[in-house]
């Protein structure tokens, strides 16, 4: 990128003057603002600007373009995509538009449709058909069976249908009523009668013409009685064989009569269902399904016959025809438009069966029922043969919903079956619809956190989504990338329908997205929030009547969503002006100074000032962090904390013990402090506590340090400066206020545009410092000191003041541990002479 334009600013901050280090000069007033010029852009308002360039509609994301294009392309099994970044960047928007291009050059989805299976009812059959072929099929097939509805049944009513059922039955009954003649006079010539009662058939002894009584029979010879028994028997066993046969013979009558009625029926059935078979010849499937129509209808033809009554059933209700639902297609994929390419998926709701699809269920007559056309699709299915958005967010929180779509992409099918069937929950029969093949390209949206615990924690995670299309959330602010910027929002206020901004305007918006990421040489990748403040901008236009967005609506704009988002912060300012929360920003004091703490609030970041105390005396080296001892500290505060203690014994008292307790605090802070921005300001105020100089209450310091004081850059430096900025412009700006930044934050700074006219009319003053010494030198407003060739700074510098109380505390705890000393060695000495003087005890070998 060539060299930072601000370096010219920082020169003056690495002076050394006649071996001491002079306090920096504030920054010149071009470094805290960088603006927007847009010098290779010639136009006057966005509607002479052309949209971006169609390969990159959203600037800055080629890595991710680059990752879902390989994702695409590849279409192995487990290279599935997911688009990892924070919220707003453009994930879905570039995502959609990509694959948008590609599908609609690829090949067409299938349709698919599921039929009844008449060999297992329970397991329906899944048919694969071209596109826009699903619907046509279930229009054939339901006007083939309102044909064969109304063909059977006249067939059955036919003369010669009739006829030739009529001789069938003639027929049987002859030969029925030949059985019985033939039994009833051999049953006669016994004396026997064979009788048809309304229960059957029975034998009975008779004399003459009427039938014996009982009280006839039992007046009988004995032996008379025994014939009459004896025949009967007989008779009886042959009756048995007679009705055997007869119903042999209805049997027969009634295969005969389903053979006639094939017969009659086939060559009209076979005509209906071979006008369909011949538009599918080229698909076996619906060519298999058709022939075992035609076999299910010759085999039911009963089905298709009006009841001769048409009376209603049981409860009222008229009997449903089997055939009506088992001849129908239930298409779950289907388009009655032949075009459009491979399917673009966007699934908002992402359940179980709104992945994999569900099996409904009607009530009838108290009872749950359902069958194939029960069958509804999922996202998978619609998918099928194209792609599937999904926000993995949403995706994990509904239960099993992740588990079933890891499955279906590792066994490359879509399964539909209920969660309790599929986990083994419920064991009642129900539909096991057929398996479908799937080839689905996932794509999966969401923060970069979830991507990494998915990965460390989902075994099957990394196999089956290999492609990780990583989205920035900053882009360098470079001349090219503020003109695509600029191309952007021409397309999106056009696309819109919103006011062409101005070119002043589109330059105010480049510059807030600077500082949106916190860093003027960098632009945030936040579309959501740029088209939220496109379209503020274009609202607070058209409500003063304007023809054009200028950069006063959007500086409007921007100023109202930061009211909005302001209670708290004034809240904190009135506690401040009131004296509630104790900041002093005219005196110096020893052992404090001004921090700076930010804190969030929904969208919005904002800081206010903190009192940072310290008290010191002599003791054996501890620093206390008293946020820490009571656990209002983070790690990382922690960390800073320790790394100054060490900056302070190895620079102060490197050659002797270092005889310090020391303790540090936020004052009136009531909630958890972390980070490291704060080290700078803590280290300062534990010098001037122990030098007792004091430090200047109207400048207020960030800033990280390590081992060796070097100043470390923070985060959030724009948001700290205007904080105390707007503490002290409401108490009255002095001239003398400002903060203390690290140098290397000066290339982040954006500043509003009240502090750069405040700082350019000498009001207030921002200063960039490289080391803890030129903090220091701000602070106590003199030279801090640097050591000569034997490491002894100048006297009376605050270096020196600090060195020389240190090594005070040390002599001082010396001193008193002498007389201890001394008394410990003759305790010794005493006891060295009654274990070894005359009278002791022998020593023992291992003494």
């Amino acid at each position: 990128m060539g060299p930072d334009p601000t370096d010219h600013l920082l020169r003056a901050t690495s002076r050394v003057d006649n071996g001491r280090m002079a306090a920096p000069p504030p920054l010149a007033v071009d470094a805290l603002y960088r603006p927007c010029t847009l010098d290779g852009l010639d136009f006057e308002t966005t509607a002479d600007l052309a949209g971006p360039p169609a390969e990159a509609p959203v600037p800055g994301q080629e890595r991710a373009r680059e990752a879902i294009a390989l994702g695409v392309d590849l279409r192995a099994s487990g290279y599935n995509v997911f688009a990892l970044g924070p919220p707003g960047v453009g994930k879905r928007t570039i995502v959609e538009e990509l694959l948008a291009s590609r599908a609609s050059g690829e090949a067409q989805r299938s349709d698919w449709c599921y039929v009844h299976n008449f060999a297992q009812p329970h397991r329906p059959r899944a048919l694969r058909l071209p596109r826009g072929k699903g619907p046509v099929l279930r229009t054939h097939v339901r006007q083939l069976a309102e044909e064969i509805r109304a063909a059977v049944p006249a067939l059955f009513e036919s003369d010669e249908y009739r006829t030739r059922a009529e001789q069938i039955d003639e027929e049987v009954s002859e030969r029925q009523q030949e059985q019985f003649v033939s039994l009833g006079e051999d049953a006669a010539k016994e004396g026997i009668a064979l009788l048809h009662t309304p229960a059957g058939f029975s034998l009975a002894p008779t004399h003459g013409d009427e039938v014996m009584t009982p009280e006839h029979f039992a007046q009988l010879p004995a032996q008379e009685r025994a014939r009459l028994e004896q025949a009967m028997h007989t008779l009886q066993d042959r009756l048995q064989k007679v009705i055997r046969q007869v119903q042999q013979l209805q049997k027969e009558k009634r295969a005969r009569l389903k053979q006639l009625g094939r017969e009659m029926c086939g060559v009209t059935v076979g005509a209906l269902i071979d006008d369909v078979r011949t538009t599918y010849t080229a698909l076996p499937a619906v060519v298999a399904f058709l022939d075992e129509v035609r076999a299910d209808v010759l085999e039911n033809l009963e089905d298709f016959r009006k009841p001769a009554e048409g009376e209603p059933g049981p409860l009222g209700l008229r009997p449903e025809q089997p055939s009506a639902r088992r001849y129908d297609v239930n298409v779950i994929v289907g388009d009655e438009e032949g075009d459009g390419g491979a399917p673009v998926v966007v699934e908002d709701n992402p359940t179980f069966p709104n992945l994999l699809g569900r099996v409904e269920y009607q009530s009838r007559l108290g009872t749950l029922v359902t069958d194939f056309s029960q069958i509804k699709a999922g996202a998978l299915h619609r998918a099928n043969g194209g792609y599937l958005l999904i926000d993995v967010r949403r995706l994990l929180t509904q239960p099993f919903a992740w588990d079933g779509l890891k499955r279906a992409l590792r066994t490359g099918e879509i399964r539909t079956e209920a969660i309790g069937q599929a986990y083994g929950l419920v064991n009642t029969a129900a539909l096991e619809p057929e398996p479908i093949p799937l080839d689905v390209k996932v794509v999966l949206f969401g923060d970069r956190i979830l991507y990494y615990l998915l990965l460390a924690y989902d075994a099957e995670f990394g196999e089956l989504f290999r492609i990780a299309a990583d989205f920035e959330d900053e882009i360098a602010r470079t001349p090219e990338n503020e003109a695509l910027y600029a191309r952007l929002v021409a397309s999106i206020a056009a696309r819109e329908g919103w006011l062409p901004l101005h070119r002043s305007a589109v330059s105010r918006v480049i510059e807030h997205l600077a500082r949106w990421s916190g860093d003027a040489q960098r632009l945030s990748t936040q579309l959501e929030d740029l088209a939220h403040l496109l379209r503020e901008s274009d609202h607070n236009a058209r409500a003063g009547g304007a023809v054009a967005v200028e950069a006063r609506h959007v500086q409007a704009a921007i100023d109202a969503h930061r009211r909005r988002s302001g209670r708290i912060r004034e809240k904190i300012h009135e506690a401040i002006a009131r004296g509630d929360l104790l900041i002093d920003t005219a005196s110096a004091v020893v052992g404090q100074v001004n921090g700076l703490t930010v804190a969030l609030t929904g969208d919005q970041a904002f800081a206010f000032p903190t009192r940072i105390t310290a008290n010191t005396r002599m003791g054996e080296g501890d620093v206390v962090d008293i946020q820490r001892e009571v656990e209002l500290s983070g790690p990382i505060h922690s960390k800073g904390v320790l790394i100054l203690a060490s900056l302070l014994t190895t620079r102060y008292s490197a050659k002797r013990p270092l005889s310090l307790s020391a303790t540090l605090v936020f004052e009136q802070t009531y909630g958890s402090v972390d980070g490291d921005s704060a080290s700078v300001a803590e280290l300062c105020t534990l010098l001037s506590s122990i030098g007792g100089f004091p430090l200047d209450q109207g400048v207020a310091v960030t800033g990280a340090v390590d081992q060796h004081g070097r100043v470390l850059p923070i985060g959030a430096v724009n948001d700290k400066i205007e904080g105390f900025f707007d503490v002290c412009a409401a108490r009255g700006l002095t001239g003398t206020q400002g903060v203390v930044i690290p140098a290397a934050n000066v290339k982040h700074l954006m500043l509003r545009a009240d502090v750069v006219a405040a700082a350019e009319r000498g009001e207030f003053r921002v200063i960039a410092v490289e080391t803890l010494d030129q903090a220091l030198s701000v602070l106590a407003g003199a030279d801090a000191g640097t050591p000569d060739e034997r490491g002894t700074f100048p006297v009376g510098t605050p270096n020196a003041l600090v060195a020389a109380r240190l090594a005070e505390f040390a002599a001082r705890r010396q001193a008193l541990a002498a007389p201890t000393v001394t008394v410990r060695r003759m305790q010794a000495r005493r006891k060295g002479r009654r274990m070894f003087g005359p009278g002791a005890p022998p020593r023992g070998r291992g003494s």
